[in-house]
């Protein structure tokens, strides 16, 4: 049975249930209000309405026989009284089940009607629900009338939809942009390598110039796909977990970039900052951040890396000088293959900071950015602290 169905019996049975209830109530209180007669307990005379006729007529009568003329006369009372109030009863009992059966077909239609109009949000969220899919979920129910549950339903299904929507968008940009990021070195190497092979005799140099371009659009496509493997695993959370500092992280990625850090001013400030993680994909994070802080900075620009416990959370913080960023664009940053316009030609594939976001909601915790007052940016990436190492 459908909850059409299923309510409106359940409407009925309600309301017969009480009815019933109701009429067993009028009927008791009905039948104890109309008391039962009292029987005089003597048998009348067989003739007794002759015999009170005659006693009515003669002044000179038997008082036994006016005794038993009254006693006739209770006993008829008795009777007639009895016999009146079992068909008082007795139609007050089918007039009422009458009345139930009639107003119970006729609660059994208003509920069916009840029903269904309580049902039309259901409906319509079913058939939002049918007709959605990753080309279509533009469709809202945008319920309107009183904040109740199946307005919150509607409401909750809205954001769904727009929680898909924006994921699907997010996908299919992520999917273009990937593409067009692995389509460029392939684009450079086929080019080098037809340039060279057209030539009727290439000379050796011409052919390792070719093998070393190839090499470099090669080494190119493996760090675009070793970065989005990362992001892939991180988004999975298929990592273990142990007991990591913060501080001694960074510190491993500051000697990993020391080359490239070279080019800035450091300042270091790290203290302990326990929390628990993979090692490798947290050094990666603090890798990616430090390499965007140097390659996104200005000619003879600062850089600065702290670790800290504040609050419960280990707190990594990295900042730099460089181009003045526009509030409004920070957020977007740690969305994939997202650049400002200085960085179209770094050498970068826009995945950096969004690595960063991915590795430190997989270990619970969140990476915010801020534009710095004189140009630069500053991230900060909060993790849930673990006991003292």
């Amino acid at each position: 049975m459908t909850i059409r169905v299923r309510l409106t019996l359940l409407y009925s049975g309600l309301f017969a249930v009480c009815g019933a209830i109701l009429v067993a109530i009028t009927y008791g209180l009905l039948a104890a209000g109309l008391s039962e007669p009292v029987d005089p307990g003597t048998t009348p005379p067989p003739d007794f309405a002759s015999v009170c006729a005659k006693v009515a007529d003669d002044p000179e009568a038997d008082p036994s026989t006016m005794r038993k003329c009254q006693t006739a006369y209770d006993q008829g009372l008795t009777t007639g009284a009895t016999s009146q109030r079992r068909a008082v009863l007795d139609r007050l009992l089918w007039l009422s089940l009458g009345t139930l059966f009639a107003v119970t077909v006729l609660s059994a239609v208003a509920g069916w009607i009840a029903a269904g109009r309580v049902l039309r949000p259901v409906h319509r969220i079913t058939e939002a629900a049918r007709n959605a899919s990753g080309e279509r979920l533009g469709t809202r129910l945008a319920l309107t009338g009183p904040r109740d549950e199946l307005r919150e339903l509607a409401d909750t299904f809205d954001d769904m939809l727009d929680r898909l929507q924006a994921a699907f968008e997010s996908q299919r940009r992520f999917i273009a942009n990937a593409g067009h990021e692995l389509r460029t070195p392939l684009t450079v190497m086929r080019t080098t390598a037809d340039v060279v092979l057209a030539k009727p005799e290439p000379t050796r140099a011409e052919l390792l110039g070719m093998g070393h371009d190839l090499r470099a659009g090669v080494a190119q496509a493996q760090a675009l796909i070793d970065a989005l493997l990362t992001l892939a695993r991180t988004d999975q959370g298929r990592f273990e977990r142990e007991a990591v500092d913060l501080a001694t992280v960074a510190e491993d990625a500051l000697d990993a970039t020391a080359a490239l850090a070279g080019t800035a001013e450091l300042h270091v400030s790290l203290t302990p900052a326990p929390t628990s993680g993979d090692p490798i994909l947290l050094e990666r994070l603090t890798v990616n951040l430090v390499d965007n802080a140097v390659r996104y900075n200005v000619p003879g620009g600062a850089v600065w890396v702290s670790t800290t416990a504040v609050a419960g959370r280990a707190v990594l913080t990295v900042g730099n000088t460089g181009p003045v960023v526009e509030p409004g664009v920070v957020g977007t940053l740690f969305e994939p293959f997202r650049r400002l316009h200085e960085r179209t030609t770094d050498g970068g594939f826009g995945l950096g900071l969004a690595i960063v976001a991915s590795i430190a909601a997989a270990h619970g915790g969140e990476a915010t950015a801020g534009p710095r007052p004189g140009g630069g940016l500053t991230v900060t990436v909060s993790l849930p602290a673990a006991a003292a190492l």
